[in-house]
């Protein structure tokens, strides 16, 4: 099956499909998109032509177009089952779900480029307002992670000794988190995690610095 990644190199939607791509060791082809302010060439004719959203990412396959990063993770983990990014009972699997959607529903909708433009741009506010805005939704939504992996403190990962999708949400929002010098000393367990998460080939391959568009 050929496969083509529509991606942006710090995007972080973009940065989870590639861990998970690498991680199951996927081929595929990266077609850049850079949605950088300014360039903006997510709006532009032909990419609304395949994502209609005008977001990255979009993952195409044999001609067919995937859209929203968690719906194409789950179902690269259908199409390619080894090594599963939902492994464990049905309770396990609610448990990485449940840090991954803390990641992509609570904190990376409320710190996309869009809602930091439209704070800036609609409602007025400052440059501090708005870095103030983005470490909140963090600290609120790792605050509950770090107690999660707390407990499963004596494994290398979240959920025991092999990363999951929980890993492949974590690892972006941190690298953002650290962008945009975000104060991370409350959440150690979490750290420590990316560390080992990032100590992983796959991880590496993903990271936004090692990408063909990366500037």
């Amino acid at each position: 099956m050929a496969l083509k990644l529509y991606s942006y190199w710090r995007s972080s939607a973009a940065y989870r499909l590639r861990i998970a791509l690498a991680f199951k060791g996927v081929a595929y082809e990266t077609i850049a998109v850079n949605i950088a302010p300014g360039k903006n060439e997510q709006v532009g004719e032909d990419f609304r032509a395949i994502n209609p959203q005008m977001r990255v990412p979009a993952l195409e396959a044999d001609g067919t177009v995937m859209t929203q990063s968690m719906a194409i993770l789950e179902w690269l983990d259908e199409m390619y089952p080894e090594p599963s990014l939902l492994p464990g009972d049905a309770w396990l699997r609610q448990q990485i779900r449940t840090a991954a959607d803390i990641i992509a529903c609570d904190i990376h909708p409320l710190n996309n480029l869009s809602v930091l433009k439209a704070l800036r741009q609609d409602i007025g506010a400052t440059d501090d307002a708005v870095s103030h805005w983005y470490a909140d939704w963090i600290h609120r939504g790792f605050a509950a992670i770090e107690k999660t992996a707390e407990r499963s403190n004596g494994h290398k990962f979240l959920f025991g000794d092999t990363p999951t999708l929980a890993e492949i949400c974590l690892v972006p929002q941190v690298y953002n988190a650290r962008r945009f010098n975000v104060d991370l000393t409350a959440f150690p367990r979490l750290t420590e995690v990316d560390a080992a998460c990032l100590e992983l080939d796959a991880f590496k391959q993903a990271v936004p610095e090692n990408q063909p568009d990366a500037t």
